[in-house]
């Protein structure tokens, strides 16, 4: 493969078999729970061809080796077991884990999860405060980040933590899924891991579950490997397939997306109906706070007709939620805060829609 192609050619290009005559233009879905012995593969749990021509492919997007998980919260589950050794999750007592106070909400359970069996201590930081980030993390094993976060759409200084985790000897890892590694790559900014939902931007169409993680050194990449292995939290052929041909759109689904997010953002700003807009400059993710509280927020669910009111985000549909109706997500949440992931519907479609809901709740 030409390594001077554009990211829009690898998307299109990368992870498929070897170009010779007769051979398919695509990766098979290679559907099996054994191989024949004495092979490079023995049995399914440790590796399929399905997974390797989309680790391939995600793993050279975003600098690194990746690895396909089960779901998203598979691979974020392997990148904290990574304060303890090899591929097993025990940790030393009073292992310290920093981690953004807004995140998304599985991640902040099982950080929970974790310090409540005394497993963990987490520090939760202001993203945004550097030198809070920075000073929690004297004495730490691990720095988890978002930036954006979600739903709050703070945004961290990554380059800085990094560098700084990086000379305290302190691993850092990186949810990179409402960026993705067409708007942002961290392993290029310094991070150790990255951690993806593929379940949203990267497969794009609702209709899988599916997580990876992203490993800057081999070390780390096997270590996540045997933690993958050991612990079953593998991907099935099938929705790796889906999501590797999910990504092939990736670069036009979010080039639209993020277009028609700038224009509802411009338009949500001057709205008598909302409070407040977050947005992070780029991206596709919208937060709002109408006027009229959590009243208003619950109406503009019930009244849209285009966009979905459903809880995830990323699929070319274009998604709203209000989040505090979740119990794990952070009482620090405005309760009325909507989260809007815009998707790749016409825009003035979209806005009438919006529009005309949120005057109704007003």
């Amino acid at each position: 493969m030409p390594s001077d192609l554009s990211v829009d050619s690898q998307l299109v290009t990368l992870g498929r078999p070897p170009r010779e005559p007769g051979a398919p233009v695509g990766p098979a879905v290679e559907l099996t729970s054994t191989y024949l012995a004495d092979g490079e593969l023995s049995y399914a749990r440790s590796g399929n061809p399905t997974w390797s021509a989309f680790e391939e492919t995600l793993g050279c997007l975003e600098g690194g080796r990746a690895l396909a998980f089960a779901s998203g919260m598979a691979a974020i589950a392997a990148s904290l077991s990574l304060t303890g050794h090899g591929g097993s999750a025990s940790r030393p007592p009073g292992t310290v884990v920093v981690a953004p106070q807004h995140a998304y909400n599985g991640t902040g359970g099982l950080l929970a999860q974790l310090e409540s069996d005394g497993a963990l201590q987490v520090r939760r930081v202001d993203v945004t405060r550097t030198s809070e980030v920075v000073q929690a993390m004297d004495g730490a094993a691990l720095v988890y980040l978002e930036s954006p976060t979600n739903p709050m759409l703070e945004v961290a200084d990554l380059p800085a933590v990094f560098e700084q985790a990086r000379a305290r000897g302190v691993l850092s890892v990186c949810d990179n899924t409402f960026s993705t590694p067409l708007l942002q790559r961290p392993i290029e900014l310094g991070a150790d891991v990255v951690v993806h939902s593929v379940t949203k931007y990267l497969s794009g169409h609702s209709d899988l579950l599916l997580g990876a993680t992203i490993a800057a050194s081999d070390d780390l990449h096997e270590r996540l490997t045997t933690y993958r292995t050991l612990h079953g939290a593998i991907p099935g052929p099938m929705e790796t397939w889906l999501a590797l041909r999910g990504m092939r759109t990736l670069h036009l689904r979010l080039q639209r997306a993020c277009a028609s997010a700038a224009v509802l953002v411009d338009r949500l700003q001057q709205h008598p109906a909302i409070e407040r807009v977050r947005y992070p400059g780029r991206g596709a993710i919208i937060a709002i706070e109408p006027v009229g509280g959590i009243a208003s927020a619950k109406a503009l669910e019930h009244a849209v007709r285009l966009w979905l009111p459903a809880t995830s985000l990323g699929g070319v549909e274009s998604m709203l939620e209000r989040r505090r109706r979740h119990p794990l997500e952070p009482k620090s949440v405005p309760e009325h805060l909507v989260r809007l992931s815009v998707g790749i519907e016409d825009v003035e479609d979209l806005w009438r829609d919006l529009d005309t809901a949120l005057r109704a709740g007003s």
